[in-house]
């Protein structure tokens, strides 16, 4: 097994140590998956931008997370799972429904229940849902520029999930706390 040596502001120098004190900054402590993606420092950039992109998106805060979680769940994240659900609650999603999909129960909103499921067949499928999948998707109310929107959520978690299968990030306590 490759050990990924754990970066921080304190044992980086240069841009890198630049890039990871905004996180630190910007969150009030330093998420752990930051850490061991600064391996790669160009990759820490991507996923900055990625989630900047998201946050741009027609879905609200609590759907882009209900999303992200899906997708988490559905990669078998730990990490992600914890962080999406605290965020989750940051972002005013359903209470229900975080804990549901969390734990692969049924969803009682609709809405969340179409959004979930989507991200999710998304996710499994490697990007070929059903037609049916996609007609449940739209049906719900949701419109065609959000399936382009699940699919980069997909993407990011895609990109931060195979990364945390490999470098195995504990939960940081704050996003515990959180949970």
């Amino acid at each position: 097994m490759v050990n990924f040596t754990f970066h921080t502001p304190e044992n980086t120098s240069g841009p890198t140590k630049e890039l990871l004190t905004g996180i630190q900054k910007g969150y009030g402590f330093f998420p752990n998956l930051y850490g061991y993606m600064a391996e790669a420092p160009t990759t820490v950039e991507a996923y900055l931008a990625l989630n900047d992109l998201v946050s741009k998106t027609s879905l609200t805060p609590g759907q882009q997370q209900v999303a992200l979680l899906a997708v988490s769940v559905e990669n078998g994240c730990d990490f992600c799972t914890v962080a999406h659900r605290a965020m989750g609650k940051m972002k005013k999603a359903n209470e229900q429904t975080l804990t549901a999909v969390s734990s692969h129960s049924t969803i009682n909103n609709p809405h969340d229940r179409a959004l979930a499921a989507f991200a999710q067949s998304v996710t499994k499928n490697r990007g070929r849902p059903s037609e049916s999948e996609v007609q449940a998707f739209l049906d719900a109310g949701f419109n065609k520029q959000q399936i382009l929107e699940v699919i980069l959520i997909v993407s990011i978690k895609t990109l931060s999930n195979y990364i945390n299968h490999l470098t195995h990030p504990e939960p940081n306590k704050e996003l515990l706390g959180m949970v």
